[in-house]
């Protein structure tokens, strides 16, 4: 039953991805799936992983962590996509392949030490802050290219793009039209860095319109979240 459910939730999360690309003249080859699985079982995830999804996102490390290695036997990709303090980045490093939370030079400077440290090569992206709500996390614009560069020279690190969360109360297409010029602007410094990780359940439409080329998908794909049991 439960693969049933989430097999139906992967296929209207995929029809919603494609009828976006389409209606903005994009290939849905461009935009990448991961599925977001905090509060949910390691199951959920082996499920998925025979369903063909390959990138994973979790927002805490301390349910993140032990699912990861529960699951290390599956070709999967790892993304940290919640706020990250310092004094979790040694346990995120062991396992996160990309990190969609990087807003300030700190944070740069210990998981650049942390993964030459463990051996790993980890992508970073910058969390951009699309409104004034510290809460939240993420670098003001303005400081975006400057940190970007930091990640570029850093050891054990590569730059993959942006991140960021439409704010509450806005039209998520104004705030994703704004990620999409910082995200223009840092291409044309680190041509490389092309990754726009934005969009969600309720606003991945406006996302993909403008750009994302990472959707990041919880309820919509697993259904309403219940508390976390280990």
């Amino acid at each position: 039953m439960r693969r049933d459910e989430i097999a139906a939730g992967l296929a209207e999360v995929d029809t919603r991805i494609a009828a976006a690309c389409r209606a903005v003249g994009r290939d849905r080859g461009e935009v990448t799936l991961i599925a977001v699985t905090k509060t949910r079982p390691a199951e959920d995830v082996r499920i998925l992983a025979e369903l063909g999804v390959r990138d994973v996102g979790e927002n805490r490390d301390q349910e993140a962590a032990p699912k990861a290695q529960e699951l290390a036997d599956l070709p999967l990709t790892w993304h940290f996509v919640g706020q990250l303090q310092t004094n979790k980045v040694r346990s995120v490093v062991a396992y996160a392949d990309v990190i969609h939370s990087v807003d300030r030079l700190r944070l740069v400077e210990a998981i650049s030490k942390e993964a030459v440290r463990q051996g790993r090569r980890v992508g970073c992206l910058i969390q951009v802050a699309l409104d004034d709500d510290p809460g939240r996390g993420g670098a003001r614009a303005a400081d975006v290219l400057e940190l970007a560069d930091e990640v570029a020279l850093a050891e054990g690190l590569w730059l993959g793009g942006v991140m960021a969360v439409a704010p509450l109360g806005e039209e998520p297409a104004k705030a994703f039209a704004r990620l999409r010029d910082v995200a223009t602007r840092l291409e044309e410094q680190h041509p490389r860095a092309t990754m726009i990780s934005a969009g969600m359940s309720e606003d991945l439409t406006e996302a993909i319109a403008y750009g994302a080329t990472h959707v990041r998908v919880g309820t919509a794909l697993l259904g309403r979240r219940k508390p976390f049991v280990r």
